[in-house]
């Protein structure tokens, strides 16, 4: 019986990307950027209550091994964190916009490259519309269907991932987070 502590929607099979943003600033209680010590043994837990509950068979290992396994096989980079792009390789992500998003603009070069290429104005903001224009091309190169609600539920998830003042675009700054 999911509880009104249960993460939002970790018991779907598959999350669109604005209830996967939700999961993330659950477990990212401090807001830091990653789900780190009791944070992380919050998300384990209901992770491990989630899995139970779907019937998946849960070894009678202890808590701390369990967490070991796991961080062995999803902390990519060892850091004892979960990061949000290695959050979206556990939890069952619709289209894994995040990850595609991220390798889009892995390099600084590269970032700056797109990040010229979509201020079409040249305001310094990457704009909504802007933005849009940009993820529309990246889910194309990823050859990924969509269609314009779907864009439009990706451009507002991202606005509310990374526009930190609220002002409906992302300065420079706010985007290279």
């Amino acid at each position: 019986m999911a509880g009104p502590q249960q993460a939002p929607h970790l018991h779907l099979a598959e999350l669109t990307a604005s209830q996967f943003l939700d999961v993330w600033r659950h477990f990212d209680a401090d807001g830091n950027g990653y789900i780190e010590g009791k944070e992380l043994e919050n998300f384990f837990q209901e992770l491990e209550s989630a899995r139970k509950g779907a019937g998946v068979d849960s070894r009678k290992d202890n808590l701390g091994d369990k967490m070991k396994e796991f961080m062995h096989k999803y902390d990519k980079n060892s850091d004892g964190k979960i990061e949000m792009a290695e959050l979206a390789q556990i939890l069952p992500t619709e289209e894994n916009f995040l990850l595609c998003f991220r390798q889009h603009v892995g390099s600084s070069s590269e970032f700056m490259e797109a990040w010229r290429r979509y201020d079409t104005d040249r305001s310094g903001y990457i704009e909504a519309n802007e933005l849009k224009g940009f993820l529309s091309d990246l889910l194309k190169k990823a050859n990924r269907p969509y269609d314009e609600p779907k864009l439009q539920e990706y451009t507002q998830t991202i606005l509310r991932m990374f526009d930190m003042n609220g002002d409906g675009k992302l300065g420079l700054s706010e985007m290279s987070r």
